[in-house]
């Protein structure tokens, strides 16, 4: 499709009509790129998702437990004193950006929970691979937060990275309840310092106590990385939550890099189908993220 045809494309077909188009197309892709592989070169991890493939359309998570979740399900509730939404979640407030009503709430919410459900393979932690009291964590990416509202009870202090500010306006709503444990730092996390970037190495020389790192920044990984090089030189005992699912090779690069770093790598069980990436390309299912522990 050269640019015109696309540009006319876009103009006469409603988004949502292109998705479907875009999720059809992409069914059979995989489809026809599985069938086309030795059966030995199946896992039966992808042959579960190919199953479900079958007789589902392109989902994210390409499984059952995918339509367990409903924004229908998701209560929003109304402060009165901040004129903010919020949920509850695990009876935690969780606040969201202020001109976000109640419908974009609900649809965001539930996209939360479901890619932390225990099935999903965008789960952070695993019975094995979890927090403890003496963690202090950097969250980088930390958006809404529920990642950090989620152990904030279980570790000694988060460090929150997000430059977003109406993000930022949110999580200190958030997290009011637990100030003494939350520093809240308005930068992006990249491979450079100024008014609104920051190496993560730089952070570091002031909080070496940091000791776990949650990294999902919408396909900004290898940035966060390289930002952590000095950091992870140093030896010290680390555990880090990786997002590996925002491009096609971000698993293999990434699995790579920490092992050079000495870290003991696995990876998130099941995969995710990113059709959102338009670079997206065989073998098409990505796991969601790796974690690595040294």
């Amino acid at each position: 499709m050269n640019k015109l045809v696309f540009n006319v494309y876009r103009v006469l077909v409603p988004k949502p009509l292109r998705t479907v188009i875009l999720k059809k197309t992409l069914r059979k892709k995989i489809l026809k790129h599985f069938s086309s592989l030795p059966e030995r070169e199946v896992n039966d991890e992808q042959r579960e998702v190919l199953k479900f493939l079958e007789n589902n359309p392109v989902k994210i998570f390409p499984y059952p437990f995918y339509d367990t979740y409903s924004p229908d399900n998701i209560e929003v509730f109304y402060d009165n004193e901040k004129g903010m939404r919020y949920v509850l979640q695990e009876g935690k407030k969780l606040y969201f950006k202020r001109r976000w009503g109640e419908k974009r709430i609900k649809r965001a919410y539930s996209d939360l929970v479901r890619e932390q459900d225990v099935r999903s393979p965008h789960r952070y932690l695993t019975d094995s691979f979890t927090v403890s009291n003496d963690d202090i964590i950097a969250d980088i990416g930390a958006a809404e937060g529920n990642f950090s509202l989620s152990v904030i009870e279980k570790v000694t202090k988060i460090c929150l990275f997000e430059y977003d500010p109406e993000w930022t306006e949110a999580l200190r709503a958030t997290f009011a309840p637990w100030a003494e444990k939350v520093e809240i730092i308005n930068k992006f996390v990249s491979d450079h310092n100024d008014e609104s970037h920051i190496r993560f190495d730089t952070f570091f020389e002031e909080r070496n106590d940091i000791n776990f790192l949650k990294i999902d920044v919408d396909g900004a990984e290898s940035i966060v990385l390289d930002s952590c090089n000095n950091v992870f030189k140093t030896g010290s005992t680390f555990k880090v939550a990786l997002c590996t699912y925002h491009k096609n090779n971000d698993e293999t690069d990434f699995t790579h890099l920490m092992e050079e770093h000495g870290f003991k790598v696995t990876p998130s069980e099941g995969y995710m189908i990113h059709y959102y990436d338009k670079k997206i390309k065989a073998p098409y299912l990505r796991r969601g993220l790796i974690r690595a522990v040294r």
